[in-house]
């Protein structure tokens, strides 16, 4: 198995647009300089009154499929 790290932050604002469906989903720059896109709904537990922000690991599998995400640190 492999794990990301990335640090994310978006307003309750500018998150609306994914909930909404607008846009599914979220492209990201990683701790060692990746980009990767997931699905906007795999963030849907992180959402507070003031958008989601944190640090966050994802793990996934050898052909890349998400496994799990998970917040580390606010």
């Amino acid at each position: 198995m492999n794990e990301i790290r990335f640090r994310l932050e978006i307003s309750a604002q500018e998150y609306l647009r994914y909930y909404q469906g607008e846009v599914d989903s979220v492209q990201i720059r990683t701790t060692d300089g990746r980009i990767i896109q997931f699905p906007a709904n795999a963030l849907h537990k992180y959402i507070t009154q003031t958008g989601i922000n944190g640090s966050f690991r994802i793990v996934f599998d050898d052909n890349n499929k998400m496994l799990s995400m998970e917040r580390v640190s606010n």
